[in-house]
């Protein structure tokens, strides 16, 4: 059997709401649905297969205080969920001990639980808010164990200059591992792994790395850990193994593959599979720990989460390409009987035709290899001359590929080419590709970018090179200010949650002073280059007609950025506009409304600017 969630938006209640699954593995019934109240997540087999744990968020009839994610038992014998944990602030992510008795539990805590004095918030610590939280105040993530029986629990961690995350438990059930990321660092990006007995006491270091800490897995005998992290604040992360039984020194596993984003175990500890990012794509991998070999697991590009299980000899994963989101399949784990489990999206696909991504290969002016994809109009036609879009990823270390995006579907669908562009800068393309925007974020990635719509223009003379736009997120937002700082080609420009001033953003976003590695240190020690790649420094050669989207909850790029970006486009004279969204974080994701509104203001702009 597979476990899942499925999600899906609800325009009436203006919330997205989450259910858990259930399918045979074999395919052989129809998947059917384990919860209908409330939202359901994260769920997690007992160790017998005879229950299922998930993390559910359920008011009952008459509370009225917020309901709070709570971990929920279900016996798929029948019966309805047990309800196990009431933490105060609700669980953050838990995980079943290996005997099924118990589980690791990361929930918050709060000082201010028992009764606040005042409404003001005091800090004594540089990290006090992030992007998606909100200002964390006092809550700290902290470890527990909750006995499965009666919802008892003891704490394991405590104090104010921490927060942990992601607890799994050691094959044998001795040992707990968890994450940490330290509070009052003077940097946003320490953290670290750590081991502790499962009844309490002083916890292990793993490794002797401390920054960028992703995936993480125990080997079958429980004596190493594989993780995903960097080597240090400039490095990227890589991935690496550790001894659990002594603070060693972490060994990287390879160098060539510097993308990977999800790890387990394999061939009873002697390999590793992992998902990564990779040209655009992101497949699965396995490498032998002996010889260091990468193997390529799976054709298709498109694998964002999966599960293995050795002894049924499957693996199950979420799978999608550019035509659909993601469905469930499962696999031998050699990866042949490829089987589609899962058609949630089969009935609102039909019918609807979906642009194909065209790779387009180019090379850069100083000779390195770049790559984009076009995305032809729903119902070309040769002969015709089509406006053409073109969009820019977020980090700078994102990537686009042949992937769904119901966005670029929907350009696409209302008459535009689609140009996305993978930059120096974006994962997937090695290491020295990634490192290429080192001290600078526009400069030579606009100078890609810049080849790309001209290589795309030549090959394809149907695109009208008079009705160009340009858009992008985050990072995207920021080279879309940049763009349209440095060339008029530009008739129409979309930028959303972007950054404009280097210098005033670096102490005001949940991660401070965290561009110290792209641009040669922080502001303090380079304040030249901070405000020479801020495009508000180019404010007045701007031209094109700029919609500025914000969210007014967005932590990691804060709204001041979009009203300074604004203020300059119109003290200039530049056709601008600002719109604010209540409530939305950097992603512009959180409410589905916000969501529609934010394409039908986008394509508004476009069409009116870009068709005559």
């Amino acid at each position: 059997m597979v476990v899942y969630v499925v999600s899906a938006a609800d325009q009436k209640s203006n919330r997205r709401n989450s259910a858990i699954w259930l399918v045979p593995a074999d395919g052989s019934q129809a998947p059917r649905a384990l919860t209908t109240l409330g939202t359901s997540s994260a769920p997690g087999w007992s160790p017998d297969g005879a229950s299922i744990a998930f993390l559910g968020t359920r008011t009952a009839p008459g509370d009225p205080t917020p309901a709070r994610p709570q971990i929920y038992v279900m016996p798929l014998n029948g019966g309805e969920p047990r309800r196990v944990t009431s933490m105060p602030n609700g669980v953050v992510s838990f995980q079943w001990s290996p005997d099924g008795r118990k589980f690791a539990v990361v929930a918050r805590t709060a000082s201010s639980d028992a009764a606040p004095k005042s409404d003001a918030k005091r800090y004594l610590y540089p990290i006090y808010k992030y992007d998606g939280q909100g200002f964390t105040d006092d809550k700290r993530s902290h470890l527990f164990v909750v006995y499965a029986s009666t919802g008892t629990s003891k704490q394991l961690t405590s104090g104010e200059q921490e927060n942990q995350t992601n607890a799994q438990w050691a094959p044998d059930g001795r040992r707990i591992a968890y994450v940490f990321d330290k509070t009052d660092a003077l940097n946003f990006r320490n953290s670290g792994l750590r081991i502790l007995p499962a009844e309490g006491g002083a916890a292990m270091p793993v490794g002797d790395l401390d920054t960028g800490y992703r995936s993480y897995s125990w080997s079958p005998d429980g004596k190493r850990i594989a993780f995903i992290a960097a080597a240090d604040e400039v490095n990227i992360p890589k991935l690496y193994t550790a001894s659990t039984l002594d603070r060693t020194k972490a060994q990287l596993v390879t160098d060539e593959f510097s993308f990977a984003t999800e790890v387990d175990w394999v061939a009873e500890g002697k390999g590793l599979a992992f998902t990564g990012q990779y040209k655009g794509e992101h497949p699965l991998f396995h490498v032998d720990l002996a010889s260091h070999k990468i193997t390529r697991l799976l054709a298709e590009g498109g694998i964002r989460q999966f599960d293995i299980n050795e002894k049924a000899g499957r693996i199950a994963f979420t799978g999608n390409g550019a035509d659909g989101p993601g469905e469930i399949f499962v696999s031998a784990l050699g990866l042949k009987d490829r089987r589609q489990l899962s058609r949630h999206n089969e009935e609102w696909l039909r019918g609807r035709e979906m642009s194909k991504f065209e790779r387009v290969p180019f090379k850069a002016a100083d000779g390195l290899e770049v790559e984009g994809f076009l995305m032809k109009p729903v119902g070309w036609q040769p002969g015709k001359s089509y406006p053409m879009i073109l969009s820019i990823h977020g980090g700078p270390n994102g990537m686009h590929g042949p992937t769904w995006n119901h966005d670029f579907q929907v350009f696409a669908a209302r008459g535009y080419a689609v140009f996305l562009t993978n930059p120096r800068g974006s994962s997937g393309y090695g290491e020295k590709f990634q490192r290429g925007v080192d001290k600078e974020w526009g400069g030579k990635a606009y100078e890609d970018i810049m080849t790309g719509v001209d290589t795309v223009l030549q090959k394809n003379p149907w695109i009208d090179r008079n009705r160009l736009g340009v858009t992008g997120l985050s990072y995207g937002g920021f080279m879309t200010n940049w763009i349209v700082g440095h060339t008029t080609r530009f008739k129409a420009a979309v930028t959303l949650s972007s950054i404009s001033n280097f210098a005033s953003v670096e102490g005001t976003r949940d991660g401070f002073y965290g561009h110290a590695r792209d641009f040669g240190g922080d502001f303090f020690d380079n304040f030249d280059t901070y405000w020479k790649t801020s495009p508000l420094r180019y404010a007045k050669s701007v031209k094109t007609p700029t919609l500025i989207i914000h969210g007014e909850a967005d932590h990691r790029v804060p709204q001041e950025q979009a009203e300074q970006w604004f203020r300059a486009l119109k003290r200039f004279g530049v056709e601008s506009e600002l719109i604010l969204f209540p409530r939305e974080t950097h992603g512009l994701r959180t409410e589905p409304k916000h969501t529609l509104e934010i394409l039908d203001l986008t394509l508004g702009w476009f069409d009116r600017l870009l068709k005559s």
